[in-house]
């Protein structure tokens, strides 16, 4: 089984938004259409930047260094780059 963490951007709010799933996609969907969570006031979501892992304690360690300010200031420079 793969795990993926992926990055989501609003550009209508400027949000990011870092998760992880064995199936990206499925979560793409569900940010943008189920009625609940936090992802919700801030749609329409973009996914641009994915990983894969072979195993999920490597993925939960990169969501957790995305989700940092260093990991939010790559997110921002080197895979979003200037708006």
């Amino acid at each position: 089984m793969e795990f993926h963490v992926y990055v989501l951007y609003s550009a209508a709010h400027d949000k990011i938004y870092v998760g992880m799933s064995t199936d990206p996609e499925k979560r793409l969907f569900a940010h943008n259409h189920l009625p609940k969570g936090w992802t919700r006031h801030y749609r329409p979501w973009k996914m641009v930047y994915t990983e894969v892992f072979s195993d999920k304690y490597s993925a939960l360690k990169r969501e957790q260094e995305l989700k940092s300010h260093q990991g939010r200031d790559f997110i921002r420079t080197k895979i979003l780059g200037p708006r």
